[in-house]
């Protein structure tokens, strides 16, 4: 009966932990408040060569969409406004 709680107890730990991932990293437009914005480009500029420059545009495209796609690459999808910001040669802005 114990082990049977046991491992109960670890699921729901596992579905609360990954609940809170999804909520941290992976929300759509407007998830994001202004504050925020720092630790979801810390995460989503954790694996790039180019960490300066990447969290440069990464802040600047969070404050203005109040979305950071989760991940440390791609899924741009679920942060249309972030996805779709570009330069002036066309080039996507946003990391």
């Amino acid at each position: 009966m114990t082990k049977t709680l046991c491992a109960a107890n670890v699921f729901f730990l596992i579905l609360a932990m990954a609940l809170v991932i999804q909520v941290a990293y992976g929300g759509g437009e407007g998830s994001i408040r202004p504050g925020g914005c720092l630790g979801a480009c810390d995460y989503r500029c954790s694996e790039t060569h180019h960490k300066k420059p990447c969290l440069l545009y990464c802040n600047q495209c969070c404050q203005k969409c109040l979305c950071v796609p989760s991940g440390t690459y791609g899924n741009k999808q679920e942060c249309p406004c972030y996805n779709n910001w570009k330069t002036q040669e066309g080039t996507p802005k946003c990391p």
